[in-house]
């Protein structure tokens, strides 16, 4: 299933984002840059149905070109060997080999990692993270996902599991998440959390919400993080508290990775990391307030991602074109 010669010296990848909502996929070169794209809508929870839908990207995409791999950049943990996701909590997958499943159905090799993964690995090859050895990235979407690049490479952890902090337990006995525990980070600092506090604060009648439920003409349940994004861009003060809440939770979530991992730089992606700086500040301040040994030690970076809601494939595409032409 290798490339021949000609095809790897071209070095085209095919590179594809899976997320809980949406399905990005796109042709990426040598350099990171993305020749094409193609995005389709996430098909519920239904295995088969996810699976069509990527092959049906992949066709879109490839048509006639040469490809030298496709990466696929899967919401979950994935085992240490880039072939099976073993836990999926926004999409059904459970110990699925997704590697085998779809080289057999592609005819090209394919590479699967973690969609966080490869999107810290495209900013540190491409975007935020450059020339910063030891970096971290979080993405701030429906859920929270992490990656953390070392000196060159993406540390998996033993299992494969590493990266995942967005299911920290950071409020014991907390909201409940998605994978099963209370209190996770996510349940905090996520897009979701952004709609559910404001959607809590409309039911209660807070006139903090008052512009946000304007937005969706009354309808309380209408409400998402991108309306309360949207809002807190627009200069709604209500929505830009929650967003100030958010970064709280963000900050201190920082400084708990800061103790265990002393990276250089943290990079925050996500769609929720879109309004810059009104996330970015409140999170600054609390990293500050909860570093440990703050005032007597250096202080990581907290920037902004610079690759957007196409870091993922990006990522993945150029993780896949490694795996084969280091082979």
């Amino acid at each position: 299933m290798r490339p021949s010669r000609k095809v790897l010296e071209r070095g085209l990848a095919v590179g594809i984002d899976i997320g809980g909502t949406k399905v990005l996929g796109g042709i990426v070169d040598v350099d990171g840059t993305i020749l094409a794209t193609c995005r389709k809508s996430t098909p519920g929870r239904d295995v088969a149905a996810v699976e069509n839908t990527l092959a049906a990207v992949v066709a879109e995409l490839v048509d006639s070109r040469d490809i030298v791999a496709l990466g696929i950049g899967a919401a979950g943990w994935i085992d240490g060997t880039g072939s099976t996701v073993m836990f999926s909590p926004h999409l059904a997958w459970r110990n699925e080999p997704l590697r085998e499943s779809l080289q057999a159905r592609l005819g090209r090799p394919v590479l699967v990692e973690n969609d966080a993964n490869a999107a810290a690995w495209a900013e540190s090859r491409f975007g935020a993270g450059t020339g910063e050895s030891r970096m971290l990235c979080l993405t701030l979407g429906t859920g929270i996902g992490g990656g953390i690049v070392m000196d060159g490479r993406i540390e998996r952890g033993r299992f494969g599991a590493a990266g995942e902090f967005g299911h920290m337990v950071i409020v014991p006995d907390g909201h409940r998440c998605e994978c099963g525990n209370r209190g996770c980070l996510e349940q905090y600092a996520s897009g979701n959390a952004l709609g559910r506090e404001a959607r809590e604060l409309a039911r209660a009648g807070s006139p903090m919400v008052h512009e946000i439920v304007r937005r969706v003409d009354g309808d309380v349940d209408a409400i998402t993080g991108q309306v309360v994004a949207e809002a807190a861009l627009d200069d709604d003060p209500g929505a830009r508290n929650l967003f100030a809440d958010v970064g709280a939770w963000l900050g201190l979530g920082l400084a708990n990775l800061a103790a265990a991992y002393d990276p250089g730089r943290f990079v925050i992606g996500g769609g929720v990391s879109a309004t810059g700086e009104l996330l970015l500040e409140p999170t600054r301040q609390s990293f500050a307030r909860n570093l440990t040994g703050r005032g007597y030690r250096p202080a990581a970076g907290v920037v902004h991602a610079q690759l957007g809601p196409e870091a993922g494939l990006v990522g993945a595409a150029d993780l896949a074109r490694r795996a084969v032409t280091d082979a």
